[in-house]
């Protein structure tokens, strides 16, 4: 019931009421009915009352009462409608209005147009749109409004680059680019409101991974603006990709320095010096350094422990690779646990769990994190602790509830946590990658775990801490009561945060926590070719593939339409033909959405050939693979959780998580995609019995080693990889490192020290 306004014309009651409907802002309204109101002569809020709804064909009384109820929950998006839709802003923008402002949304908005600028799909130009639309001739560039507006605009467009801070420099040169006269006054009233915080710059460079953020907040603005006519929306600023011709996986080596954007130390300069931040990730830095230092100065050594890690360094030695293979490397560790062998450095990493309130495991896949893992939890139920396992991931806390033989759970679970609003507007980024997860400025979390009630164990394990954004790692920390011991486990070669942070990272390099490293790799044995490529990979370098087992198969392709044809091959016929492996357990991963070996394209090819159907609700059909990509944790699932649809369920989705079962309502259909093919962040805390990672010519402009690497180490069993990116694969490789961050948790914990000493 999409109401369409004649150019000129302004738009009436009923045009704001058919977009409203058709933007799926009234709970419980599904499409078909929506189409049927207008039978029953409803085509304003004040038609919506039960004796008309019941006029409807198959609207009894109960329900009737129920969407009348539900549309009067829905007032303060409709009165945020009645502002847009007039002024050529879809109504569909209404809802996270009134998640992002609140009940009083449309008041706010009424008062200060440019606060649609706190949404993150809006742009500046389509919120100048809206203000000069609601203001006329008073819509002034130099508005103090729209500076404030901005100056927070632009902080949060580098917080979805992962940014917890600016330099304030960069902010002031992107203002002068949006024609604001005076930057001092702009970042001084968005700090007056409170939502921007004035920080002082790090001593160091360590903690701000040697970036600026120029790049995020000079583009922030980026996009062609809605003209006269049209109708203000997210872009979808794909970039190309190169000619590269394709060649054997690996290739010559290019040396160099890390390939990032960063653009020199600016710090210190502009107005007032030093740094700027939202007030949400400055606090939320500040909470981590603050609940792990008080973490790590309230725990009290284990008794019977072989000695605490006082007696070493913080970074323990990792067992040196020159000694004896996995056959004679293993030891029964310090406390004699019956059944679990550990080598030399694994037994570091069970001493500094029980010398320290807080500790970091990292390692590559093979190195035998997970037998550490289970040691520990083996020593924590011997000395009668209660142990809370748990990861970001539905897959991956269940992988690690396999392997650490302990029940584990969503992080977000274990938190209490209780999703609000989209976390990607439904739209693509600019760079093809990923959508904005939560954490990255476009989702509000409520934890009931929190200082107030925090959680009960007594040793808290959290895997894949590589995707820990700053707000979610503040979460976790201020949940563990004091006394707490917290093993934090991950790979910081991995893609780091999709959210704002670099926390493992950060944790790492601060030098504040114990950190046992894992290097010896131990699936060489069973033929580890998939470990030793992205061992390989994680160092820098891209070697040619011998497998003759076929554990890892290269897949050279000229074209992007051929990579598509060859990954539809691949899981639907020769993988499941050669290797046994059913489509059911092998997982498509791509870099970028657009293009025919995007996610999109890939996902209906897929669909059409593993399960044909008219995708008759929401356009899914039972047997489809699903990923959500929006959290809903009221609900039972959350943002990049894959599962399978079981069959219908009134006017949804009954959906087979990792997890479990979940009822996904109509309502919340949009939230879904087909999860045949997905990105490599989204696919990130995962793994599959088989992989196929594909490198078409259009992702060459984002490859990195973090990515590649992320990518490769998703496979369990078979890893396929379909090359079309030529040279470019390698160089990425070799050349591309972390993209820089600046960040404040390092240097954070590191004065944390320097008070403590």
């Amino acid at each position: 019931m999409t109401a369409v306004t004649a150019p000129g014309r302004p738009a009436g009651p009923a045009d704001v009421f058919g977009d409203f409907c058709a933007a799926g802002l009234w709970p419980g309204l599904g499409t078909g009915l929506a189409a049927r109101l207008a039978e029953a002569a409803i085509t304003q809020p004040e038609h919506v009352t039960p004796a008309r709804l019941a006029k409807i064909d198959g609207i009894g009384r109960k329900r009737a009462e129920r969407l009348t109820a539900s549309f009067e929950s829905a007032l303060p998006a409709y009165r945020v409608a009645e502002l847009l839709v007039p002024c050529r802003v879809p109504a569909r923008f209404a809802g996270p209005a009134v998640a992002r402002l609140g009940a009083s949304a449309a008041r706010q908005l009424t008062d200060d147009p440019w606060r649609l600028l706190t949404l993150p799909a809006i742009r500046p130009d389509q919120a100048d749109w809206f203000a000069r639309q609601r203001l006329g001739s008073d819509a002034d560039p130099q508005d103090p409004r729209r500076g404030r507006a901005l100056t927070s605009h632009l902080l949060a467009r580098a917080a979805r680059d992962g940014h917890t801070a600016v330099p304030a420099a960069i902010i002031a040169s992107s203002l002068r680019r949006f024609r604001i006269e005076d930057q001092v006054a702009a970042i001084a009233a968005a700090v007056d409101e409170g939502t921007v915080i004035p920080l002082p710059a790090p001593a160091d460079e360590a903690g701000a991974g040697g970036g600026t953020g120029d790049d995020a907040a000079a583009n922030a603005g980026s996009g062609p603006g809605p003209d006269a006519g049209g109708s203000p929306g997210p872009g979808t600023d794909d970039r190309p990709g190169t000619d590269d011709r394709p060649g054997a996986l690996g290739g010559a080596r290019t040396d160099g320095g890390t390939g990032a954007d960063a653009d020199g130390d600016q710090r210190g300069a502009g107005p007032g010096g030093g740094l700027l931040a939202l007030a949400r990730y400055a606090m939320a830095e500040e909470a981590v350094a603050e609940g792990l230092q008080r973490l790590l100065a309230l725990a009290e050594p284990l008794p019977d422990s072989d000695g605490p890690a006082d007696k070493h360094p913080a970074h323990e030695s990792p067992a040196g690779e020159d000694k004896a293979d996995e056959s004679t490397a293993h030891e029964s560790t310090a406390d004699g646990n019956a059944g679990v062998e550990l080598d030399e450095a694994q037994q570091a990493a069970v001493r500094a769990v029980a010398g320290h309130g807080v500790s970091v495991l990292s390692g590559g896949p093979g190195t035998g994190k997970s037998r550490t893992v289970a040691a520990v939890v083996t020593l924590a139920s011997a000395r009668g602790l209660r142990v809370a396992l748990a990861a970001p991931t539905g897959r991956a806390a269940k992988r690690l509830e396999e392997l650490a033989g302990a029940p584990a759970t969503t992080l977000h679970r274990l938190l209490g946590a209780q999703g609000r609003g989209r976390a990607d507007n439904g739209r693509a980024p600019a760079d093809g990658s990923a959508s904005s997860p939560a954490g990255a400025g476009d989702q509000a979390w409520v934890f009931t775990r929190n200082e107030e009630w925090p959680l009960d164990e007594d040793l808290v394990v959290i895997d894949e801490v590589s995707m820990l954004d700053a707000e979610l790692a503040a979460a976790l920390v201020e949940a563990c009561a004091d006394g707490t011991r917290l093993l934090l486990v991950g790979d910081p070669a991995q893609l780091p945060s999709i959210g704002a942070g670099r926390v493992l990272a950060d944790i790492i390099d601060s030098g504040a926590v114990a950190v046992t490293e894992l290097t010896r790799l131990y699936r060489q044995r069973a033929g580890g070719v998939i470990a030793r490529l992205a061992t390989a990979v994680r160092g820098g370098t891209l070697p040619p593939v011998d497998s003759p087992e076929r554990e890892v198969v290269v897949v050279p392709v000229r074209a992007s339409t051929e990579a598509a044809r060859r990954v539809v091959q691949l899981v639907t016929d020769s993988i499941p033909r050669a290797l046994g492996i059913q489509p059911a357990d092998i997982q498509v991963i791509t870099p970028v959405h657009r293009g025919p070996a995007g996610t999109i394209e890939l996902n209906r090819a897929l669909k059409q050939r593993l399960n044909p159907g008219p995708g008759a609700r929401g356009g899914f059909d039972p047997g489809d693979r699903v990923v959500s990509i929006a959290n809903h944790a009221d609900e039972g699932f959350t943002n990049g959780e894959v599962g399978t649809v079981t069959g219908p369920d009134e006017d949804g989705l009954l959906v087979a998580f990792p997890a479990g079962p979940v009822s996904v309502p109509g309502k919340l259909l949009g939230d879904l995609r087909h999860g045949w093919a997905l990105t490599v962040h989204r696919a990130q805390g995962s793994e599959w019995p088989a992989v196929v990672a594909v490198f078409p010519a259009e992702a060459t402009g984002m490859l990195s080693r973090p990515l590649v690497y992320t990518a490769l180490t998703r496979a369990q069993r078979h890893l396929s990889v379909v090359h079309g990116a030529g040279p470019a694969l390698a160089r990425s490789v070799a050349t591309i490192g972390e993209r820089p961050r600046v960040t404040r948790l390092a240097a954070l914990l590191r004065d944390g020290i320097s008070e403590a000493g």
